[in-house]
């Protein structure tokens, strides 16, 4: 199964879509994921402010926040490959993203 990870900064809500004025990218990043998980990608998503453990237990997520700080968040992986670093993809990546989510699902023949 593909999978993506992601890695949050702490935010008020496990997917910083909240409040009055919800930041748009996050919003249109939150329905990429959801996209993702109806096509059959599995998505783990984790908050810094709420789920610290999964940031100490990924070596990886654990080494580039003792060497560059939280600055380096958000982390995404793709099949537990560091694709994103410091920032979500942006609105002109996107189509790419899901391209390739719809891709890597598609059946050999």
């Amino acid at each position: 199964m593909k999978s993506v990870q992601v890695y949050d900064p702490a935010m008020c809500c496990s997917t910083g879509v909240c409040g009055p004025q919800p930041d748009p990218d996050l919003v249109s990043f939150a329905a990429m994921l959801f996209q993702f998980q109806t096509h059959g990608v599995k998505v783990e998503r984790y908050n810094l402010g709420q789920q610290p453990l999964a940031f100490v237990q990924n070596p990886t997520v654990k080494a580039l926040l003792e060497s560059e700080g939280v600055g380096v968040l958000p982390l995404i992986f793709w099949d537990n490959v560091l694709q994103l670093q410091g920032r979500y993809p942006t609105k002109g990546e996107r189509p790419d993203w899901s391209r390739a989510a719809h891709n890597a699902l598609q059946p050999t023949l």
